[in-house]
């Protein structure tokens, strides 16, 4: 089984707290631009709905190319939403919380309590290593992210997804495996970089973020990513590693 390393954007990891100024700019100016473009997008998401009662108001009949019409201007206004949310996630990493020990139990448990896991997936946890230093939020994020992006690129209406974590050399080991389609080995670099999907999103509703925040996450907590599963197999692991 090979392991294939994930650098940063740098070559190398960052400490906790350390921005340089460059990319905190752009992340504040992305921050500030998808809060403002957002409460413009919320209110679009009104508008079909207006245009259609307003038609019906007026003594007009909506047939079925409007109504499809009104239905994908929903959806892709609903899917900028999307976006945007996820922008403001990413660009909030490591920022405006409290780093603490965070019992990794209780933040799985939130997370799956958020999330909509399909009836058919079962979903094992062996924690051994029971609490991980990081920011409240982030760790929430960084579990949102794994186990939303293995259970939405299943190709099967069934599925396992096992959460493992231990003690390794004074680090907090992290490995997240499924029993999916798996990831060629050419794109295992490109799925951790911003807004970047492997399918449509007509296909696989999502923004592209998620793995993009993972790596954040761990740059900024000072650990490693790294595959374990085999490409040429079916399946996908993926190993975190966080100092303690």
């Amino acid at each position: 089984m090979g392991i294939q390393q994930v650098e940063g954007h740098a070559g190398k990891t960052s400490a906790p707290g350390q921005n340089h100024a460059g990319s905190k700019e752009f992340e504040d100016f992305i921050y500030l631009l998808s809060h403002d473009i957002r409460n413009s997008v919320r209110a679009l998401l009104e508008v079909p709905q207006w245009i259609q009662d307003d038609l019906i108001e007026a003594g007009y009949r909506i047939n079925e190319p409007l109504q499809e019409n009104l239905a994908l201007m929903n959806t892709h206004t609903r899917r900028l939403d999307r976006m945007l949310i996820d922008l403001l996630v990413y660009s909030r990493a490591g920022r405006m919380q409290v780093v603490k020990m965070v019992d990794i139990s209780e933040s799985i448990a939130i997370v799956l309590d958020q999330l909509t896991i399909p009836a058919g997936f079962e979903i094992d946890l062996n924690l051994k290593c029971e609490e991980i230093r990081m920011g409240d939020r982030d760790v929430l994020t960084l579990f949102s992210a794994l186990v939303s992006n293995a259970v939405k690129h299943h190709d099967l209406r069934e599925g396992k997804l096992e959460i493992t974590t231990l003690k390794k050399s004074g680090d907090c080991v992290i490995v997240v495996s499924d029993d999916g389609p798996g990831i060629p080995e050419k794109y295992r670099e490109r799925v951790f970089e911003v807004m970047t999907t492997l399918k449509p999103r007509d296909e696989v509703e999502g923004s592209g973020m998620g793995l993009a925040c993972v790596r954040k996450i761990v740059e900024i907590y000072g650990g490693q990513v790294a595959w374990l599963s085999d490409p040429a197999q079916r399946g996908t692991s993926i190993e975190l590693r966080f100092p303690i």
